[in-house]
């Protein structure tokens, strides 16, 4: 029972408990309960304060319906009604959002309002409005949206999600299964959370504080009443929640919301041309590590930022500007918040060793043009769109940056190269023997009429060969 006290008093107090090793000046305001009085404090002045920044979002789609193959059939309408075959029918999806400027500025997820035509948000006191999108991206899961409010609106302050410590109280606002504005509380129960989502972002504050379906988008809340997360996923077999929840901290919702602010029309991460995997214990063994942590350097690009900062395959970066690196995510989560057009200092171990590099943040460049061409004629590759990859477009089309080649960006639906199943992010590595450098290669090549045509592509690391007649 004295356990449970201590964390409803720490509730009230908006603390959590004293590490037993050294204690920085934040942590030394966190003390444990000291009477009965404290024990009766309550939530409700905080969510009072804040509620009011925590908005229902509506996506309305209008979709097709497709036409049933027993329209017509009495028997079948007897049962499921005369409905009306191919007419198209709105569907509308809820969760939530957080307003983060009393502009009208609103952070919520891109799953929230993906593939949209039109969406309000609806404020706690009842009051709608329609709203834009001003930069959304997939890989995030984030959305900024902006409100056409006449009056100053209730805004939450960002905090900072470093300062963040497992076993710290947190609050979940937002609009659970559509039932209304709802407000859980929680702890930390785990940081830099990946393999969360089937999405390339992988650093997550772990709560337990109920999430369900509907509170995505919605505020995870710290005791001082700032944002520190914006609660995104759950784990759950049944759908509703387990006591594991997950939210993008509010440290990279600040960097995505600095994007919006300067009118960028996508969100870019920094290119550093290099890929790493996971440390397992053998590597950890290896080089001396005192557990398996970091992020291993499996390829570094020639001439990339990276390989001009000195950094190697088989080196491990540790930390970044000080702040350790758990794992290849964390990694990408520290350079991402750091931002582009600045330069960060990375921890790096090889040899039993360790030492300091310094590596400069900027967007992924276009090395060589694109030069996008449409493959015409009767060849297998016909109705294919081609292009010469270089890290830019590779990350426009969400593929691994190091890779090179030649890429079919889209194909026509009704093409050959279609029928016979070559799909977008394909790379044609040669065809008939001769290997594919450029886009005009690929376009000359695909003009002649050899007759037979042996082909080589890779598609998702793998590679694939085929022959056609």
């Amino acid at each position: 029972m004295q356990g449970l006290l201590r964390f409803a008093a720490v509730s009230v107090l908006s603390l959590a408990l004293l590490s037993p090793v050294s204690v920085s000046a934040q942590e030394a305001t966190k003390v444990l309960p000291r009477s009965q009085a404290e024990m009766q404090l309550s939530f409700a002045p905080l969510v009072r304060e804040t509620h009011g920044a925590v908005v229902n979002v509506y996506a309305e789609r209008m979709v097709q319906r497709r036409m049933s193959p027993f329209a017509g059939d009495p028997f079948f309408e007897q049962f499921f009604g005369q409905r009306m075959p191919n007419r198209t029918e709105k569907q509308t999806s809820l969760g939530s959002g957080v307003i983060v400027d009393s502009k009208g500025i609103v952070v919520t997820n891109n799953h929230v309002i993906g593939g949209a035509d039109e969406i309000k948000v609806a404020l706690a006191d009842g009051r709608e409005f329609p709203c834009k999108v001003v930069l959304k991206d997939d890989r995030l899961d984030l959305a900024v949206l902006k409100i056409d409010a006449r009056e100053p609106l209730p805004a939450l302050k960002i905090g900072n999600s470093d300062a963040i410590e497992v076993g710290d109280l947190v609050l979940a606002i937002g609009n659970p299964f559509g039932v209304g504005q709802t407000v859980t509380s929680g702890i930390v129960s785990g940081l830099a959370r990946n393999q969360v989502t089937e999405g390339d972002f992988g650093f997550f504050i772990q709560t337990d504080a109920a999430i369900n379906p509907g509170n995505s988008g919605g505020a995870l809340m710290n005791m001082n009443g700032e944002l520190i997360g914006i609660n995104t996923a759950i784990f759950s077999k049944g759908g509703g929640s387990n006591g594991v929840g997950f939210a993008i901290p509010a440290n990279l919702v600040k960097v995505f919301l600095a994007a919006a602010e300067r009118g960028d029309v996508s969100f870019e991460r920094p290119y550093i041309g290099a890929s790493f995997d996971a440390v397992t214990s053998d590597v950890a063994e290896a080089l001396g590590l005192d557990r398996p942590r970091g992020a291993l350097v499996v390829r570094v690009v020639e001439d990339g930022p990276a390989a001009k900062a000195g950094l190697r395959p088989g080196q491990v970066v540790t930390a970044v500007n000080g702040v350790p690196v758990e794992h290849p995510d964390a990694l990408g989560y520290r350079l991402t918040t750091a931002g582009l057009g600045t330069s960060v200092t990375l921890a790096v171990k090889e040899n039993g060793s360790e030492k300091e590099i310094t590596l400069p943040l900027a967007a992924a460049p276009e090395t060589r043009p694109r030069d996008e061409r449409v493959i015409g004629g009767h060849s297998p590759f016909a109705g294919a769109t081609v292009a010469n990859l270089s890290p830019r477009l590779a990350y426009e089309l969400h593929m691994p940056t190091e890779v090179t080649g030649v890429v079919i960006t889209a194909i026509d639906g009704s093409s050959i190269a279609a029928r016979l199943g070559f799909q977008p992010h394909d790379i044609i590595v040669a065809v008939n023997g001769t290997n594919i450098t450029s886009s005009a290669d690929m376009e000359a090549l695909a003009a002649t009429d050899p007759g037979i045509w042996r082909v080589e592509i890779e598609r998702d690391g793998e590679r694939i060969r085929q022959l056609f007649r």
